[in-house]
């Protein structure tokens, strides 16, 4: 069942954290995203907090201070683990017994800091002090290919005549990445070295990939699993995730135009995939969902299996999705970062839960803290063009900086910014705070 309004999404509610109330901030009270953190300079171990403005509550030490009572306790518990993952296994009713509570104690009125005014100084860790770390252990990492408008603009690239193939429309498409390149954001990205072709009558060469490219794009992360043999239907998806991040799947594209043919993706796409440090959850979003995409007249209805009224009626998420680039020159000048294109995740052809529903169809067994990416997001318009490779045509219309500077695919050197935003009058906005990595020489 799709998570629904409750009154941790109060839009007048506010916090004792006083930089949870500051205007445009990704972490209001109506928030409260989970992620792991190490304090520097003090104790090392990873830790699970939930952000709230500029500050992380610390859950185990919450716990031990006695602010949590019934599901919360064991859902607090569950937070001592360096990961998410024993948090994720134990479902939506732990979950949300644990966002309600931690709403309770950081709301302007809450007893516990009213009777202890110092309680902050005891849960809580500025930011600016803490190392945000990989949030989750990724098991596995699965990549879709959701966005119509991304698949078509694609096809036209290499099949002008027949842009896309008949089964994009019936079937979620998607392959199998690498979780072991699953990296935080803020983690460099070294450019790989990868065997393109270039012309018939020459073989193939190896060395530094000449297209680097990023993928604007959204994964949810699983919560309780399925048993290997089960399937999952449409109306349980949702009990299955756990929240979402942004996340960045770069990609060669010179090597991934030799190499994906007949099987798919490979080196092209496993040298790194980043993501946001924190997972904001359903219950979070729940504002943000909006009917499935509206498929064009004579487009088939998905087949029964992947259709349920209720997904079909709330089954997306109203998300703005920015992409930001920042070049060696322009952090040298001092200039701020510019912003390459604004998509929205309502344009999604597929939902988070039909593409769930779709990977354990066949008795897949998805575990907790699989990651399921959407695809690059990409919109109909020129400027909502998730990657570099739809915005500058394959590099045959170089986009210009400002600072006089043009990109066909990325150098070493840039560095690219992903950010995002659910907003709805009525409601207060929240974040997902940024996804970014800077493009490193390759190894010799």
């Amino acid at each position: 069942m799709i998570p629904t309004v409750n009154e941790t999404h109060d839009p007048q509610l506010t916090s004792w954290v006083v930089s949870a109330n500051t205007p445009g901030t990704d972490f209001p009270i109506q928030n409260l995203p989970f992620g792991v953190f190490t304090r520097r300079g003090r104790d090392a171990s990873p830790r699970v907090g939930v952000a709230i403005g500029e500050q992380i509550l610390d859950v185990s030490t919450s716990l031990r201070e006695g602010l949590f009572d019934g599901f919360a306790v064991v859902t607090a518990e569950a937070c001592a683990s360096p990961v998410l993952n024993d948090l994720l296994a134990l479902g939506r009713e732990y979950w949300s017994a644990l966002r309600r509570q931690v709403s309770a104690l950081l709301r302007v009125d809450s007893p516990a800091h009213r009777s202890d005014p110092r309680l902050g100084e005891r849960i809580l860790i500025p930011m600016a002090e803490a190392g945000l770390l990989l949030p989750i252990a990724v098991g596995d990492y699965t990549d879709f290919y959701a966005s119509v408008f991304h698949a078509t603009s694609v096809g036209r690239m290499l099949r002008p005549d027949n842009p896309l193939l008949p089964n994009y429309k019936y079937v979620p498409i998607g392959y199998h990445g690498r979780a072991s390149s699953v990296v935080v954001s803020g983690t460099p990205v070294r450019r790989p070295n990868g065997q393109t072709w270039r012309d018939d009558a020459e073989p193939p060469a190896f060395g530094p990939s000449q297209r680097l490219d990023y993928e604007l794009e959204v994964a949810c992360v699983i919560g309780p699993g399925n048993a290997l043999g089960e399937a999952i239907s449409i109306a349980e998806a949702e009990d299955h995730l756990f929240g979402v991040c942004l996340l960045n799947d770069w990609s060669a594209r010179d090597v991934q135009r030799w190499e994906y043919q007949p099987l798919g993706p490979f080196l092209a796409k496993s040298f790194a995939t980043t993501i946001s440090p924190w997972i904001v959850t359903m219950e979070a979003l729940a504002p943000f969902r909006r009917p499935a995409f509206a498929r064009p007249e004579g487009d088939p209805a998905p087949l029964p299996y992947l259709d349920s009224p209720e997904d079909q009626a709330r089954g997306g998420l109203d998300l703005t999705l920015d992409v930001y680039l920042r070049s060696q020159p322009m952090r040298d000048q001092g200039t701020p970062p510019v912003r390459l294109s604004r998509g929205n995740f309502r344009d999604m052809y597929w939902t988070l839960a039909q593409m769930v529903t779709h990977h354990a169809s066949n008795g897949c067994n998805l575990r907790p803290g699989d990651l399921l990416a959407s695809g690059t997001v990409s919109g109909e318009a020129s400027d909502a063009r998730g990657c570099l490779l739809e915005l500058t045509w394959g590099g045959k219309e170089p986009l210009a900086l400002p600072n006089g500077e043009t990109r066909r695919f990325l150098l070493d050197g840039d560095e690219v910014i992903l950010r995002g935003y659910g907003e709805r009058e009525g409601y207060a906005r929240i974040g997902f705070g940024e996804c970014r990595g800077e493009v490193l020489k390759a190894q010799s």
